[in-house]
């Protein structure tokens, strides 16, 4: 590139990341037909195609993207967005599996970590438009890559929440906690999980329990006050043992 398109490339980038693609589009589309062999510049392409939902040439454009560099990760995990956006689920599914042997291959945890936040920006999507079945297993492949991002753990924990399964939801934020005792959100979520579990006095001393160390947490205020108009357990349940199936992952670094 000449360093006045490389001064491009840097502005298109620039709004790209900002979420401005369409004030980009006139010179990515000029800078990606000047230098086709580019591959970043046909994922950028791409990500401008399916923002005008055109799907065949996204697919097209990330499909070129993957041919001149197969490990690019952000141009798969977009790839397989718009094969599921086409209901092409089988091209999605040997597309994921795929990423997943070449991170496992390459034991990369770079590469895990950028493929672990791609799939949790997918499940994130997937929730905003309350699809939480495929947001749900976004997140689980997400933390199939990393199982220490507890960030991510507690996304799951929550959809799996949302999505009426309560017990889960509890032992994947309980994994979170144990982690972090001090990730507050993480306490606020347990204590709001136990209150949908009907064990009241066990959130009630979770949500006492995060305004101890750190009374402006208004949301734990709030939902005492929702306890407030509870009558207390006669006699609290035993906790069920919900140790997860998987082994307990590490804190992340």
């Amino acid at each position: 590139m000449t360093r006045e398109d490389r001064e491009a490339y840097e502005w298109v980038r620039e709004r790209v990341a900002g979420g401005d693609l369409e004030r980009a589009a006139p010179r990515l589309e000029e800078l990606a037909g000047r230098y086709p062999g580019y591959a970043d510049l046909q994922y950028l392409l791409g990500l401008l195609c399916e923002q005008r939902s055109d799907l065949d040439g996204a697919a097209r454009c990330l499909e070129r993207a993957l041919a001149l560099n197969p490990a690019y990760a952000e141009a798969a995990l977009a790839l397989q967005s718009v094969y599921e956006q086409r209901g092409q689920h089988d091209r999605s599914r040997a597309l994921a599996e795929r990423l997943h042997e070449t991170a496992a291959a390459r034991g990369d945890p770079t590469t895990r970590g950028k493929l672990a936040n791609l799939h949790a920006a997918l499940g994130d999507a997937y929730r905003e438009a309350g699809d939480l079945r495929e947001a749900i297993e976004a997140y689980r492949k997400a933390l199939d890559r990393c199982p220490g991002f507890h960030d991510i753990r507690l996304r799951l924990g929550v959809a799996l929440r949302e999505a009426g399964l309560p017990a889960q939801a509890l032992a994947e934020l309980r994994r979170v906690v144990r982690a972090n005792p001090d990730y507050l959100d993480g306490q606020v979520h347990v204590g709001l999980t136990l209150y949908t579990l009907g064990r009241t006095d066990e959130a009630r001393a979770r949500f006492e329990g995060v305004l101890a160390k750190d009374p402006a947490r208004d949301d734990a205020r709030m939902y005492l006050r929702l306890l407030a108009a509870r009558p207390p357990e006669a006699t609290p349940e035993p906790a069920p043992d919900e140790t997860p199936a998987r082994e307990p992952a590490p804190a992340r670094a």
